[in-house]
């Protein structure tokens, strides 16, 4: 049996939110578990973020960027988190990751190098080729190994979350508000679940992108953190609000893969199968329309092909200086290569693909949830900043934002706290039944080509309503078997995602409003 393991703060994720929050408590003193179900701590959708992080141009008021935000998410974002961001957020770059990780940021002139992406009305991106999720995530675990206070914890997988209401032997606990106190974890390789207890819980887990066919991220970003707070019993806002990205790249057999917004922000151009500029047919508006907030691009190449029927357009940068491209762009350039296509000489097969969920579990401007002792920052969580569709480069920051919020008010409130302790829990009882393997490939493949199919870029009632049977029946199956079951990561995070997927075609059927990016055809904007 495993020693029991307490910790002051249990942060669940390792992307730039989950280690912004452990930097942030462990720099106060606080014990600090960093759990995640990957081999390595660092693989995290932050990992594979091309684009870069907001800064702030030179003598660019808070203003401009506030304006950029709000015009890419539609007027619907919560304007407290927008101010928030925008005033915290550089500093906490210069501070974190400039000062105190060193992250190599690229540099012209003797100056840092700024870029421009959709929805930017500035040049205002800091970036690393287009790895700047790479440069960030190595940066920041670096920066990590000087605190001894922070542990963390590989190939652990959150199964349940600790709750008073529900985990308690003592019933009487369970008339008294609702507290998290840690979470049940699997251990793959012991097939053992135990308990780690923690005065304050952090959900880090990222998005949803893994419920969808085609999508750009980590294999982990299947909507865990989600599945942990709904059972919690937390509130949700805005699951219908998933941005597909417009530039994924396609070939049938080949995983999609992020083709970066930073492209066009570089000037590249988007072309139809005849080698035609598309878009300022569709977004007359924008004088460069490859600029444009994400969700009117993907919606602009999602009618190209139905109008063409064509399998994908074309993104060219080819135009460009090679080797300027070969060093602006190493990854896309090495990625698309191995799959035949030279970018300098050619442009780019894209199609949308899910990016980035802009809803989940609400928080509030420090990344409390509305579960006490429970926190959730970085994608996993809605903080309003978005609103309907989130502007390009949000996300890090962000996460960098409330991460850090978060850290530092846990260890404000554990201040001025009594010491909590914690209740007794009755073991956790394994089962042994053998899952076989073709059910657990035929399940996620359902479910992933319903998302995408019914719950995909362009939505509608008759969709929604037949991903909702087939997703309903496929949860009813999942936890038949889930009860008897073997437990191993796969499984978990299927019956996870088929709880996420569930959760957001009933978010898409009650909004009545087709807005940024939530798109419904059936419906006027």
């Amino acid at each position: 049996m495993t020693a029991k393991i307490t910790t002051q703060c249990l942060i669940i994720g390792g992307g730039i939110a989950g280690i912004s929050a452990a930097i942030s408590a462990a720099e106060k003193g606080l014990e600090v578990i960093v759990l995640t179900a990957a081999n390595e701590i660092k693989e995290s959708n932050t990992l594979y973020a091309q684009g870069g992080i907001i800064y702030r141009a030179l003598k660019e008021t808070p203003e401009r960027l506030e304006n950029d935000i709000l015009e890419a998410g539609c007027g619907i974002n919560y304007l407290p988190a927008v101010k928030q961001l925008c005033r915290l957020g550089p500093a906490l770059v210069k501070d974190i990751l400039i000062e105190k990780a060193q992250v190599p940021f690229d540099m012209e002139g003797g100056q840092l190098s700024l870029t421009r992406e959709g929805g930017h009305s500035e040049s205002r991106i800091l970036h690393k080729g287009d790895q700047s999720g790479l440069a960030i995530e190595t940066a920041l675990l670096h920066y990590c190994e000087q605190f001894t206070n922070i542990k963390f914890l590989t190939s652990h997988t959150a199964v349940n979350l600790l709750m008073t209401s529900f985990h308690s032997r003592d019933r009487s606990l369970r008339h008294e508000e609702a507290r998290c106190f840690g979470a049940f974890v699997f251990n793959p390789l012991t097939e053992e679940v135990y308990p780690i207890y923690a005065d304050h819980t952090v959900l880090a887990t990222g998005g949803i992108g893994q419920l969808f066919l085609h999508n750009t991220n980590s294999q982990f970003a299947r909507g865990d953190g989600i599945a942990l707070a709904y059972r919690a019993g937390c509130r949700m806002e805005d699951l219908e609000y998933i941005q597909f990205h417009p530039t994924t790249f396609y070939e049938p057999a080949s995983h999609r893969f992020l083709i970066s917004e930073a492209l066009r922000g570089e000037g590249a151009i988007l072309l139809n199968a005849q080698g035609e500029r598309f878009l300022p047919k569709y977004l007359p508006q924008y004088s460069i329309p490859e600029l444009a907030p994400r969700d009117r691009v993907a919606k602009a190449i999602h009618q190209e092909l139905l109008s063409s029927g064509q399998p994908c357009v074309y993104l060219d940068i080819s135009f460009k200086e090679s080797n300027w491209i070969k060093e602006r762009f190493p990854f896309v350039y090495k990625a698309c290569l191995n799959h035949g296509v030279d970018i300098t000489q050619k442009p780019i097969p894209v199609v949308p693909g899910a990016h980035y969920h802009c809803g989940g579990v609400w928080v509030d401007l420090q990344g409390k949830t509305s579960v006490a002792h429970l926190w959730a920052v970085g994608e996993v969580a809605c903080t309003g900043l978005h609103g309907a569709n989130r502007l390009a480069s949000t996300s890090l920051l962000e996460g960098l934002v409330w991460g850090s919020e978060a850290g530092k008010t846990i260890a404000s409130e554990l201040e001025r706290q009594k010491s909590f302790e914690f209740p007794e829990i009755e073991e956790w009882k394994s089962e042994t039944a053998k899952v076989d393997s073709s059910f657990l490939v035929q399940d996620w493949l359902t479910l992933k080509n319903t998302m995408w199919n019914y719950v995909g870029l362009i939505k509608t009632e008759t969709r929604l309503k037949r991903a909702q049977g087939i997703l309903t029946e496929l949860s009813r199956g999942i936890d038949v078997f889930y009860r008897k079951a073997q437990l191993s990561d796969e499984l978990i995070g299927l019956r996870q995602a088929v709880l996420v997927a569930n959760l957001v075609v009933e978010a898409c059927l009650r909004n009545n409003k087709s807005l940024g990016c939530y798109q419904r055809e059936d419906l006027v904007i």
